[in-house]
């Protein structure tokens, strides 16, 4: 399916994104020539930044649920758009592979079993990133990326050691002076290096001299 747009006169009432795509993706159809009744319910669901609607969607017939899948739905929200055409989304199932794989994980828990390659693969990218995004960040440690960095001062470099001062996380340039910030760290590609640590060697005292019997 293709791009959708649309004012806000015609979401139905709803104030976002979350809650218009919550309702689309919530029906019960008319039963049809074989007297099922096809439905489905949206379980859990994020749009984040009103960039990217993710929801776990429970399908049903006659009133029993049979699956439980992941749609992606792209986003364009504007409110103040010239032309009234205020929201629009693209909606896609998670067995067309979507590019856009950052589910939360609470989404992902509820989908049931598939053998879709597609979405197989998608489910493993939404993983792959929560994992990512999971590691603990520790101040003075040293990471190092695999492609050097260049930053607007015309520095570049690979190896920084974090300073973490509350929720604001900089990088120092491992050997030199300055901060800097390093957009998205939490999701890029990056290792630990290990450092070695020199303990300081603290030798037994030396035996005293024994006294000569009286």
């Amino acid at each position: 399916m293709g791009w959708l747009f649309m004012n806000r006169h015609h979401m139905g009432g709803h104030a976002t994104p979350k809650s218009y795509l919550d309702a689309q993706f919530t029906f019960t159809n008319a039963p049809d020539d074989k007297g099922i009744a096809r439905g489905a319910r949206v379980l859990a669901s994020s749009c984040p930044g009103n960039r990217v609607w993710y929801a776990a969607v429970q399908y049903s017939e006659n009133g029993v649920p049979t699956e439980v899948i992941a749609m992606v739905c792209l986003v364009k929200w504007n409110p103040r758009d010239k032309e009234a055409m205020d929201f629009g989304f693209k909606d896609m199932s998670e067995s067309m592979g979507p590019c856009e794989a950052e589910a939360p994980e609470n989404i992902l828990r509820l989908l049931t079993p598939t053998t879709n390659e597609y979405a197989l693969d998608w489910r493993r990218r939404c993983l792959a990133r929560l994992q990512k995004r999971s590691r603990k960040i520790v101040d003075g440690m040293r990471v190092k990326f695999p492609q050097a960095i260049t930053f607007t001062d015309g520095f570049a470099g690979n190896e920084f050691t974090v300073v973490k001062r509350g929720a604001t996380i900089t990088f120092r340039p491992v050997g030199k002076h300055g901060h800097y910030r390093i957009s998205n760290f939490r999701d890029a590609e990056w290792s630990i290096v290990p450092e070695t640590k020199v303990h300081r060697t603290i030798f037994a005292p030396r035996p005293s001299a024994a006294m000569p019997p009286p």
